[in-house]
């Protein structure tokens, strides 16, 4: 069975769970009313997703 020969330094675990961070979603603006959207997502103010409507928002709530 391999063992490790040497300890691991702290600096070299560091700087290998430095790498594992989360990705920040990116984000679009919507063609039709130009509020921000994550990609891949329905608009969540106007409804529409590649141009064709998919969502019924109330607009009264706001």
């Amino acid at each position: 069975m391999a063992v490790p020969k040497r300890k691991k330094s702290k600096m070299r675990i560091r700087m290998r769970k430095a790498q594992k961070k989360a990705a920040i979603p990116s984000s679009t603006t919507c063609p039709a009313c130009g509020a921000p959207v994550q990609t891949h997502r329905a608009c969540p103010s106007c409804g529409m997703y590649r141009g064709r409507k998919v969502l019924n928002i109330d607009t009264d709530k706001a």
